[in-house]
């Protein structure tokens, strides 16, 4: 089978990205012919497709890209007639590279399929996070939301241009032209079902990993538990200071954010800031830790953090809030706790360092659960029932 994966970036910078280089690996394996489209970028790995990708990119043109450029419909047409894919998957496409992409090839008789990372389908901001602090679906029925609070950096520039967006890449639209809507969580086929997507169009399948990379050789842990990711509001970072400044237990954060320096003069001394790190370094941190936190106060879709700590054997003590709680067994491989609220996040750390978890058999658990080749066994029948249907 031949494939075509697009993605606005073609490099590990977050969850679409990992997820799409892993799929093109994946997809290798199986012996299928893949083809990438992204747009074009300094930290972009090579690919022998890059001639393909759209360069003019720049901030002048904030405008009219996402509402498909000329550029990117000349390239990804060209790309469509020279590599004929069976199946064109899209990723994260909104704004560089805009869902016009995934009208050319359903106008050349290509069934599309879309993994939805994010929520931009439904909301404008792509987060739900009205102003990026309180959690708002109003744009999920009226996209005039966005301009009622200016949602987009509290500009009423891009704020506009972000109406106009989601207007002109509307539902009905985009329904006509993708196939099948593949959500990575049984919270996001619910989110998008809210907003009146049709479920027959929508098809749950979890995130996989790549096992090796996420192998523990030891399951000796340290006596410390730690929070990995951007030191941001909507990672509930204060809440997670906040909690751990009233115990005793020593907390490693991984990562950086603009909160940074803030949370550092609020911190106490049992908490070690201790920057970005490659995964080598998190693996080793991640993988001694009593348990991960992940204090989100926003609606996280199929966290890999979660699936990686769990498949090094890490337990994940993780807000109760989006797709997170589908993938923490309570007592079993984590524990859940109430989003935002201090206190009982304070509890259940205090509790998560009382259990006596099975770090090992977290770890087979979750490599089962979490493994590529029942992941590409699913996909495969997404992409086959796809092309059985004219």
């Amino acid at each position: 089978m031949k494939i075509l994966l697009a993605n606005k970036f073609y490099y590990c910078r977050g969850g679409d990205c990992i997820y799409t280089l892993n799929l093109e690996q994946l997809l290798k394996e199986h012996g299928h012919e893949v083809a990438v489209f992204a747009m074009d970028y300094p930290d972009n790995l090579d690919s022998k497709w890059k001639k393909y990708f759209p360069k003019n990119m720049n901030k002048l043109m904030a405008f009219t890209r996402p509402f498909g450029s000329c550029e990117v419909k000349r390239k990804f047409n060209a790309l469509l007639n020279d590599f004929k894919p069976h199946i064109v998957h899209l990723n994260n496409i909104h704004t560089q590279l805009s869902p016009i992409i995934a009208e050319l090839a359903h106008e050349k008789g290509i069934k599309v399929i879309w993994t939805i990372h994010d929520l931009k389908l439904l909301c404008p901001r792509y987060d739900c996070l009205r102003n990026g602090k309180i959690i708002c679906e109003e744009c999920f029925i009226d996209k005039h939301g966005v301009l009622k609070y200016n949602c987009m950096k509290n500009s009423r520039l891009a704020s506009i241009i972000a109406y106009k967006e989601a207007i002109t890449w509307n539902k009905k639209r985009l329904e006509k032209c993708t196939d099948t809507f593949i959500c990575p969580s049984q919270f996001m086929a619910n989110k998008m079902l809210q907003g009146g997507f049709d479920k027959n169009k929508l098809r749950v399948l979890c995130n996989f990993i790549n096992a090796e990379k996420c192998k523990n050789k030891s399951f000796d842990k340290k006596d410390y538990y730690c929070f990995i990711g951007r030191i941001s509001h909507e990672k509930g970072i204060r809440t997670l200071i906040e909690a751990a400044n009233q115990l005793p237990y020593n907390l490693k954060i991984i990562g950086r954010g603009p909160l940074e320096k803030e949370m550092k003069e609020i911190a106490k001394n049992n908490i070690d800031f201790v920057g970005f790190k490659q995964w080598a370094e998190i693996k080793d941190i991640a993988g001694k830790s009593k348990f991960n936190v992940l204090s989100s106060e926003v609606f996280e879709n199929n966290p890999l953090s979660v699936i990686e700590a769990q498949c090094l054997g890490t337990p994940v003590l993780g807000a109760r809030i989006g797709g997170i709680p589908e993938l923490i067994k309570e007592g079993i491989n984590g524990m859940c706790f109430e989003s935002k609220n201090v206190n009982d996040l304070k509890d259940k750390i205090q509790t998560m360092f009382k259990i006596n978890f099975q770090y090992e058999e977290i770890a087979k658990a979750a490599q089962r659960q979490y493994n590529a080749e029942t992941y590409y066994n699913n996909l495969m029948k997404v992409y086959n029932l796809s092309l059985i249907h004219i």
